[in-house]
């Protein structure tokens, strides 16, 4: 098993990868990066998964790089596999056109759209993979 996440300011986007199938997990809703760190850190601990995978943004999102990177240091947890997050909330948004506006809308507020993201992520780690 293989869990992905969309680290951002207010909202932790999970993902979880079974024998190639991806699916989007709970998010985390950020109050502070010790509460957050903390959270995911019981659901390594609980799930126990063989890599964990971040999204990490481009070298243009230097302060945002920074944020994921040392959030990431707080986990006890290894090993730590970094993917490129380029699009994939644009990505995971296109997942959501069925929905109407307000759920759509929702989505974002909620963290849902983060899982989407996460997933995203874990299907590009995936992809490297084969």
């Amino acid at each position: 098993m293989i869990i992905a996440c969309d680290i951002g300011l207010k909202r932790i986007g999970l993902a979880m990868g079974v024998q190639g199938i991806v699916l989007p997990l709970e998010p985390i809703l950020r109050h502070s990066r010790k509460q957050a760190s903390q959270e995911l850190q019981a659901l390594l601990d609980e799930k126990k998964p063989s890599c964990l995978v971040v999204g990490l943004p481009s070298e243009n999102y230097t302060d945002t790089r920074k944020r994921v990177l040392h959030f990431v240091g707080l986990l006890d947890f290894a090993p730590i596999v970094f993917i490129n997050e380029c699009n994939t909330s644009a990505e995971a948004l296109g997942h959501t056109h069925h929905l109407k506006a307000q759920k759509r809308q929702n989505a974002r507020k909620d963290g849902k759209l983060d899982s989407l993201a996460a997933c995203e992520i874990l299907k590009r780690y995936q992809e490297m993979l084969v």
